[in-house]
């Protein structure tokens, strides 16, 4: 009995234990430690502009809405996008026709 408690013991310290040192090496590997990615982004705010650096990159909230409009001119149209619609769409129609013919 007691060599059994014993065991469990020390397989319940093994256990946290390792889960410890699992958890030190995930921090280890995401950079959460490092110095040098602490102060990798700064954001400054000044009345309605907002500008950033990011890994030593200067962003400015002009910048963003110029990408920002860029990238609505660029996906205007999406050819994948409007034939799944057009897809989806004759789907739902024939699912509807098909359980009005059923239930008719």
């Amino acid at each position: 009995m007691v060599k059994s408690l014993c065991i469990a013991a020390l397989m319940l310290i093994s256990v946290l234990t390792g889960m410890q040192l699992a958890n030190d090496g995930i921090h280890k590997m995401k950079g959460y430690d490092d110095a040098n990615f602490q102060n990798a982004v700064s954001i400054q705010e000044s009345g309605d502009h907002i500008s950033a650096s990011i890994l030593g990159n200067d962003i400015s909230s002009h910048d963003i809405a110029a990408k920002k409009k860029r990238l609505e001119e660029i996906s205007a149209f999406n050819f994948f996008s409007s034939m799944g619609k057009k897809l989806s769409d004759g789907i739902s129609g024939a699912s509807e026709k098909l359980i009005q013919l059923i239930t008719d």
